[in-house]
Formats: C-alpha cells, structure tokens, sequence
C-alpha cells in the first residue's frame, strides 16, 4: 500500500496518532493511581470503623460481647446496606443490624494487627474484610473484630471516574487535534502561497514569483525566480540567434540574387527559383522555431480581444484601397495561453490570406468551447473544394500564382495549432467563400 501523497495528512496523521498515545497512556495512569487511591482510602475508612469498634466493644457477665454504643455510621442499622461489622467471643458473635441473620465466614487467622480479606457475603456481595484480634485490658477477654463493605462500591466509584475521565481525554484530544490541524494550516500555508504564485506564473499573469516567504522556503522561491529567468533568457537568446541566422541567410541570398540578375533568363530562371525556395523554407522553419521555444514557457498568455482589435486595424490599413469591409466581434476575457507574438502570426496568416482572396467582406469570430479558445476567420471569396483545402495546407503550394504570397500562411497555422496542442481545419463559410479555425489552448 503507498504512503499517502499528501504533507498535510501525514503531519495531521502524525500528530493525531502521538495525541492518542499520550492521552491513551495518561488516562490509563491517572485510572491505576485513582484506583489505588480509592483502595487505600476504602481500606482507611475501614480501619477506621475497626478502631471505633474496638474502642466502643465490651464483654457482658455471661461473657458475650455487647456494644453499648452504636457505631456513628447509619449504614450499620440498614439491612443489607454494604457496610458490616461483626465480634466473635469463642462461640459467641455480634454483629451490625445491617447483616440481618448472616454470620460472615472469616478465614481461621486471627491477627492482633488489622490485615485484609475478600469475602462473601450477604446476597452473594463480594465483601473487604478488615479484621483484628484484640483482648479486653479489664477482663482478658480475647475478641476478633471485623468491618467488611462491599467491594462493588470500588467498581462503581471507579467506572464513574472512568467515563468521566474518557469524556475529559476525549474532549482534549479534540482540542489537541484542532489546535494541530490550525498549526499545520499555518505552517503550510506559505506553500500554499507558493502554489497560488506559482500558478499565477503559468497562466501568464505573473513572470516571477514575488512576496517574501518564511526562511524555510525563501531559498526555494529565489531558485525558482532564478530558473525563470534563465528559462526566458534562453528563449529571448535562443530567437534572437535564429533571427540572426535567418538574417545572414537572407541577406547571402539577396547577394545570390543579384548576381544571378546579371545572368540571362535560361540561367536565372532555375537560380532564382531555388532562391525563393529556400527563403520559404526559411520562414516556415523560422516560425516553428520559434512557436516551439515559447509553446509552455511560463508567464506567456495573451489577451485576445485587444490582439484581434490591433490586426484588424492593420489589416484595414493595409487593404484600405480594396474597400473591404473587415469586422470582429470578440468576447471580453479571452485569453491565449501562448506568446502574443505567435498569436499574431497566426491570426495574421488567416485574416491576410482571408483579404487576398476576399470580394468585399471579412469576418473574424472567437469563442471558447471545451477548454479552448477558437477563431474563425470567414470571407466572401470564391473558397475552396474538398480536395483543395488539404492542398494548400502543405508549405509552398499556391494554388493561384496571380496573388501574391509565399504559399507559407495556412501552413504555417497548421504548425503552430499542432505546436500548442490545439487544431485546425478549413470548411465553407456562411458568407459563400473559405471558414478557417484554428483551436488553441486558454489558461487554467
């Protein structure tokens, strides 16, 4: 069977567990030493009713003992009351008007010190037996005193001190436990914390963690802010060596093909063609790189309403001449668990390549649905068939050389919705041309 995961639980285990052993052993300690108090002070009243015996017995001319006094506890003139006292002269017995007609059987050792026994006695009580043999100064006679109770009076002042003291354990043991439950809670609550700033940071409202912790965990926070750092470091490093690359290999092709300008056209035709091809590759690989060193970095979220709003005044912008009417309605909250800048590549290919082939009208749509976010991207351009749509999904297919572009947008959103584990598919708009959807992941 496997440990229980949790720190809480095992500290509350722990602590419940060594609670109800400390109280399990004081209970039974504080039980034994009332118990053996009880007998001590149960015997003390015992030998005190002997000694009151002995001081109060006296023997009549026919040398049976008589009590000229009778002894001050009541008990002794009720029936079958639990206390009793009884004298034996040779054959000759007294004894309390609580034994009715019931001699008690005395073991044959007489003592002139008080010694204990366990005897019956009436109604089958078990009775405590104080006994000693004293002998009258004035007469000489030899007398055997005796004072029994009933031992069931132990039990019962022992099992009312019981319950009350398993009510008391038990109501410290609750406290005890309370008062651990609050200590663990205060105790952990810095992870807590913790968590929470930790959480802010994945879902992209934090880049670091703040607040200062208890010293304990302080080390923790500031390795992890020390993690952070290098992790977005390595990201801003990692972009800007590829923008760098992609700059050099740009720039060695632009020489390339100035040179094959100076070529007649048989010549640079095949040139030029591999130039192109190599900077579309290029690019596609250039935003790969890039969506896959950001897909998960900590503190990367972006808000989709207002990243939406920017792109549609660019397009706007941007296709001014064409008249296009380009509309967006956007719910509040959205948010992209992704950098922005992705965000933008994405939603740019779609409203870019949705405005080349639009007659007049572009519609950009956004939603949530199963825990992701979507964008539809709609126009009233001509579309695409079936067979089409999984074409120009491919890197470099254009389908139509008269408009302009790389053939790389729809590709490239394919590669960043599979980076961010989301999806995306083309279908038939409502406005009579191409639908393109793209699912992406949302915060937590």
């Amino acid at each position: 069977m496997r440990a229980p995961r949790s720190l809480r639980f095992r500290l509350l285990a722990g602590a419940a567990l060594w609670i109800a052993l400390a109280l399990a052993a004081a209970g039974v300690g504080l039980s034994t030493l009332f118990r053996d108090h009880v007998i001590a002070r149960f015997d003390i009243e015992l030998e005190h009713h002997l000694d009151q015996l002995a001081a109060n017995i006296d023997v009549g001319p026919d040398g049976r003992p008589v009590l000229p006094q009778a002894l001050s506890d009541p008990r002794f003139q009720r029936p079958l009351s639990g206390l009793y006292w009884q004298v034996q002269a040779g054959d000759a017995v007294l004894r309390s008007r609580s034994l009715w007609d019931v001699v008690l059987d005395l073991p044959p050792d007489p003592d002139s010190t008080a010694h204990r026994h366990n005897v019956m006695g009436p109604q089958g009580q078990h009775l405590v037996v104080i006994e000693r043999s004293v002998t009258l100064a004035d007469t000489g006679a030899g007398l055997r005193l005796a004072v029994a109770a009933d031992k069931s009076e132990l039990g019962t002042v022992m099992r009312a001190f019981n319950v009350t003291l398993l009510g008391s354990l038990g109501l410290l043991a609750a406290a005890l436990i309370l008062a651990a439950v609050v200590q663990v809670q205060v105790g952990l609550f810095p992870l807590s914390r913790l968590r929470r700033g930790l959480a802010e940071v994945r879902a992209g409202r934090a880049e670091r963690l703040g607040g200062t912790l208890p010293s304990e965990v302080q080390p923790l926070v500031d390795d992890l802010n020390a993690l952070l750092g290098h992790a977005s470091d390595v990201v801003a490093r990692s972009r800007l060596e590829a923008g760098n690359l992609a700059h050099a290999l740009k720039t060695n092709l632009a020489i390339l093909a100035n040179e094959a300008s100076a070529l007649d056209e048989a010549k640079a035709g095949p040139i030029r063609r591999q130039i192109e091809l190599i900077r579309r590759t290029i690019d596609h690989h250039m935003a790969r790189a890039r969506a896959a060193a950001t897909k998960g970095v900590p503190g990367s979220s972006t808000a989709v309403e207002g990243a939406v709003a920017a792109i549609v005044r660019v397009m706007r912008r941007l296709y001014e001449e064409r008249g296009l009417a380009i509309e967006a309605q956007v719910p509040p909250g959205l948010v992209f668990a992704g950098d922005r800048q992705d965000f933008d590549e994405i939603l740019g290919n779609l409203v870019d390549n949705a405005c080349k082939w639009a007659r007049g009208r572009v519609a950009i749509g956004a939603g949530s649905e199963a825990g992701m976010i979507w964008l539809a991207v709609d126009d009233d351009g001509p579309g695409l068939a079936d067979a089409e749509r999984e074409a120009v999904l491919s890197p470099g297919v254009r389908l139509d050389e008269s408009v302009p572009g790389a053939g790389l947008g729809l590709a490239m959103v394919r590669e960043f919705a599979v980076l961010y584990g989301g999806r995306f598919h083309l279908g038939r708009s409502a406005l009579g041309g191409l639908r393109a959807r793209v699912d992406l992941p949302t915060l937590p």
